[in-house]
């Protein structure tokens, strides 16, 4: 394959190219389908939140934020993580404010990976991941999970691991599919690594929405994983807000101090009237603690919808995302399927062979329910036409 473009320049990432999110999204707009690919919300936020931020822009708080972010917030989110998981982390040293979790997730993984270093991922796998670890020199070794139940093979990490692996990236809940840590992942992660100089970045931007009563654990909750962990979270899936683009990072002082020097040379500092009016609403912990509820109820309706068809599925752990099999129905490639459905019944998914490296094909695709559910009911009525 040609990397270099016209101009001589050799391109860094020459396997890349538009992500399957705008695809699909794009797609989905052209042919006027219903839109179940790409992970937003089909609802707008609180009017309350909306009301918070309009006063403080009025107020004027509308120049540069510190670049830690305002201290409001860092302590709301201290205060919130002592209150959810016990776990004391200091906001001035320990607490930082970024714009999206995707800037965290470049920010931690360029402050811990060099040139020759492996990267543990497990596949599926989010697909911001793999670029930035190979942006800054990192080798991704993947630990492949499969369908139905994405189960993680601990003895195979342990023979991934080597004396150059420098980070294990986790996501729980997971995208794209749905699966929800336990307690025996947590204490098996902190085995393999207690001895070893190993750091983890948790992606847990989906902390909030698990179903039938999981409870979400963090790895901060686990002493030997907390020390060395960069636990990165999002307003933009918790608030339904991803268009504002605020995450943050949550780390001991150490990672956090090494953190925050990539940090500030990728955004510096991050919208401000936003960060205060998010540091008020955290004020009341019911603004997160009824999302299980709420999502539940949109996952269980979309799936009642689907009952009747000729998908197969196992209920969602966790996350906004459904995935289905369609094994039953036909041997098409799932990219191929996807489009197909977008184009002639009007549903958009996402295909999950693009979430592994070889692009696995399970026949599985990957549907966004956090819709409005007339909009849920529709799509579940079209794709039981299959």
């Amino acid at each position: 394959m040609n990397t270099t473009l016209g101009t001589g320049l050799q391109s860094k990432l020459p396997h890349v190219g538009t992500t399957i999110f705008t695809v699909m999204s794009k797609l989905a707009a052209e042919t006027g389908a219903i839109n179940l690919s790409q992970g937003f919300p089909g609802f707008d936020c609180s009017p309350e939140l909306v009301s918070l931020v309009e006063h403080y822009l009025r107020k004027g708080f509308n120049q540069y934020a510190p670049m830690t972010g305002v201290p409001a917030l860092r302590e709301a989110l201290a205060q919130k993580a002592f209150d959810q998981y016990r776990v004391a982390y200091d906001p001035d040293t320990e607490v930082t404010v970024t714009s999206g979790a995707t800037e965290a997730l470049f920010a931690a993984i360029t402050a811990v990976v060099r040139p020759g270093d492996e990267v543990i991922v497990f596949e599926p796998a989010y697909d911001s991941y793999v670029p930035a670890i190979e942006l800054n020199g990192g080798i991704p070794v993947y630990v492949t999970l499969t369908p139905p139940d994405y189960q993680i093979d601990w003895q195979a990490v342990g023979q991934k691991i080597t004396d150059k692996t420098r980070l294990i990236l986790v996501n729980t809940p997971h995208n794209p599919t749905g699966r929800v840590w336990t307690t025996d992942d947590l204490q098996q992660l902190a085995d393999l690594i207690q001895d070893r100089d190993i750091w983890i970045v948790s992606d847990e931007v989906y902390e909030h929405i698990l179903f039938d009563h999981r409870t979400h654990l963090s790895l901060m909750t686990h002493p030997v994983l907390q020390e060395r962990t960069f636990v990165v979270g999002s307003f933009g899936k918790t608030f339904h807000i991803t268009g504002w683009k605020i995450g943050y990072c949550l780390a001991p002082k150490d990672l956090t101090t090494e953190f925050r020097k990539i940090h500030q040379y990728l955004t510096f500092s991050t919208v401000t009237p936003i960060q205060y009016a998010l540091a008020d609403y955290l004020n009341d912990p019911d603004h997160y603690r009824q999302l299980p509820d709420f999502y539940q109820r949109k996952r269980d309706l979309f799936l009642a919808g689907l009952s009747q068809s000729r998908f197969s599925f196992k209920p969602a752990e966790g996350s906004f995302f459904q995935t289905v099999s369609y094994t039953n129905i036909t041997d098409e490639p799932d990219y191929d399927l996807a489009v197909r459905l977008t184009k002639e019944i009007g549903v958009a998914s996402i295909p999950v062979s693009v979430f592994y490296q070889q692009k696995n094909d399970y026949r599985i695709l990957r549907f966004c329910f956090a819709k409005e559910d007339a909009i849920l009911q529709e799509a579940a009525q079209r794709l039981s036409q299959l």
